[in-house]
């Protein structure tokens, strides 16, 4: 029986095969300087210039927060019943956030290119391109979108594709957040050399989320490396334990999306960081 990761994966190789994907896809990237005829060759790069540091921003405080900005999702359904992107990014930035994720996926997250471009002309702060990654035009594309960090899920690559994709972000000029949901996944995201892993908190099978997962897998992580907890953070007590635990920064978005003040939400969440 697929897990829903498989299933969404499934749904997004058909996707990507639909002609109007790659088009407007194509669209942008053909615009980027370092696509040519032989992209996968990564000779030539030469990346945006001017976008904000991803991790630099993370670990600008004690506790970095990338706050996430998510219509719905398999797990929960809708989320917010006034859904405004570019407010609830405003709200993020004006709150104290050190990063946005958005999710590209809308059969099952309700996300896309136009919700991305709300946020981004509505907020500063470094982007994370939040989408089911398994063609690296995809890379090409968070790049001409603007964005600073491209999710890279272990668990729906090869370790080739996964080594190869972490390069492509890398010379791209942006951060690859590789993540993990396992013991098994992160070795190998350590054994690709991946620099910032997240530790997502959530059981594929059951749903089931534990701050526990990311306080277990932290201890397979190189030191040099920077760690990111997602999934299932909801209280300032959450951020004491994985702050003490060194974890640099957390990925939070349902929990503060229920709330209806979302600046005070934030607040509170991050305030014993």
């Amino acid at each position: 029986m697929k897990n829903i990761l498989e299933e969404i994966i499934e749904n997004k190789r058909i996707e990507i095969e639909a002609p109007d994907y790659f088009q407007a896809l194509e669209k942008v990237v053909d615009e980027l300087p370092h696509v040519g005829n032989n992209c996968d060759s990564c000779d030539a790069f030469i990346p945006t210039i001017g976008k904000p540091d991803f991790i630099e921003a993370l670990k600008s405080v004690p506790m970095g927060l990338i706050a996430e900005v998510k219509r719905q999702s398999p797990s929960a359904g809708a989320i917010r019943e006034l859904f405004e992107p570019a407010e609830i990014a405003k709200a993020y930035e004006a709150a104290g956030a050190q990063a946005i994720s958005c999710l590209m996926d809308s059969k099952y997250f309700g996300g896309g290119e136009g919700q991305w471009n709300e946020v981004r002309a509505a907020t500063a702060l470094p982007m994370l391109y939040k989408e089911f990654v398994i063609d690296p035009r995809q890379i090409f594309h968070a790049e001409a979108l603007g964005a600073s960090a491209v999710l890279l899920i272990v668990a729906a690559l090869t370790d080739e594709e996964l080594g190869s994709f972490i390069e492509l972000v890398t010379r791209s000029g942006m951060t690859a957040l590789v993540e993990v949901h396992t013991e098994e996944e992160m070795k190998r995201a350590v054994a690709v050399g991946a620099k910032c892993i997240g530790i997502n908190n959530r059981n594929l099978k059951t749903f089931e989320t534990k701050i526990e997962t990311t306080l277990k897998l932290r201890e397979l992580a190189p030191t040099d490396c920077t760690l990111i907890s997602e999934s299932g953070i909801r209280t300032a007590d959450d951020i004491r334990t994985l702050q003490d635990a060194g974890i640099a920064a957390v990925l939070v978005g349902e929990s503060l999306l229920r709330q209806l003040d979302l600046e005070q939400a934030v607040a509170n969440l991050m305030s014993f960081a």
